[in-house]
């Protein structure tokens, strides 16, 4: 498998997931435990992934949870964990359509073809595009075209279209995130829109990858955005 199609399908998994919501997903379905032998388990898995994260200074604590999780079970022998990965889900313009508004209306076709050309899944783009844009209703977006919050120089970029600015961010995303090994959007979040960059003085970042998520969440599901 390249690495085209390994960003794509990290990027499409639903384990982007707190520890709390790990645990809650994984730990319980291990099976062949006795109470004790649990305790002494997740007791071991916890001190393993802290050792983890101060040798690896990485902050993503539910990865580091799940490779020791998955690491001692291997080990031991003792339960099975579930398979956590999905097939990957083809978005397409006539998804995404239903959910985008404002001046992204009617633009799922250059969320897919962008998508296509840089081997991203179209609901990704499309959700960065709508948590960045209030759903195509920000003043960068009306009036610069940037669908995206790219920034450039002197601050937002403008862009002569709508799809230029969507294919900037599918190329930004591919040659400075997936092909640099961030494949979460938790990590995409810590590059793109880092908590306490000085250009953010409303601290809007701090909810980055929480509505990027959701509106990811949403536009793979179908379901309504609020």
């Amino acid at each position: 498998m390249n690495i085209g199609s390994l960003s794509s399908n990290w990027l499409l998994q639903k384990n982007i997931m707190d520890t709390s919501r790990l645990g809650e997903r994984n730990l319980s379905n291990l099976s062949g435990l006795t109470s004790n032998s649990f305790e002494q388990l997740l007791e071991q898995v916890l001190l393993q992934t802290e050792l983890n994260q101060k040798s690896s200074n990485n902050p993503d604590i539910s990865s580091l949870l799940l490779t020791s999780l998955n690491s001692f079970v291997s080990q031991t022998g003792v339960g099975t964990l579930p398979n956590t990965s999905i097939t990957p889900v083809t978005t397409g313009g006539d998804e995404l359509n239903p959910h985008l508004k404002g001046v992204l209306q009617n633009t799922g076709h250059l969320f897919a073809e962008a998508g296509k050309k840089y081997d991203i899944d179209p609901a990704l783009l499309a959700a960065i595009s709508i948590h960045e844009t209030g759903n195509g209703s920000s003043n960068a977006a009306r009036f610069k075209f940037n669908v995206t919050g790219m920034m450039g120089k002197n601050g937002l970029k403008t862009y002569s279209s709508i799809q230029e600015s969507i294919f900037d961010m599918a190329r930004n995303l591919r040659q400075n995130y997936l092909d640099q090994g961030k494949l979460t959007i938790a990590q995409i979040g810590a590059k793109y829109a880092p908590i306490g960059a000085n250009n953010d003085p409303n601290q809007l970042n701090n909810h980055w990858v929480t509505g990027v998520q959701r509106y990811f969440d949403t536009l793979t599901t179908g379901s309504n955005l609020a």
